[in-house]
């Protein structure tokens, strides 16, 4: 399964590396990782 979530630093949807499932602060599941390209860490909201 290939999670995708929008790089805030390269502007354009990537890869996530390192995926990691998170619980956020209202209890929305989200998945946390970083960008395979420049590092910066990348969210996405949802299962």
């Amino acid at each position: 399964m290939s999670t995708q979530g929008y790089c805030v630093k390269c502007r354009e949807k990537k890869e996530i590396k390192n995926p990691k499932s998170i619980v956020l602060k209202n209890g929305r599941p989200a998945t946390q990782g970083t960008c395979p390209t420049c590092g910066t860490k990348v969210f996405k909201i949802g299962k």
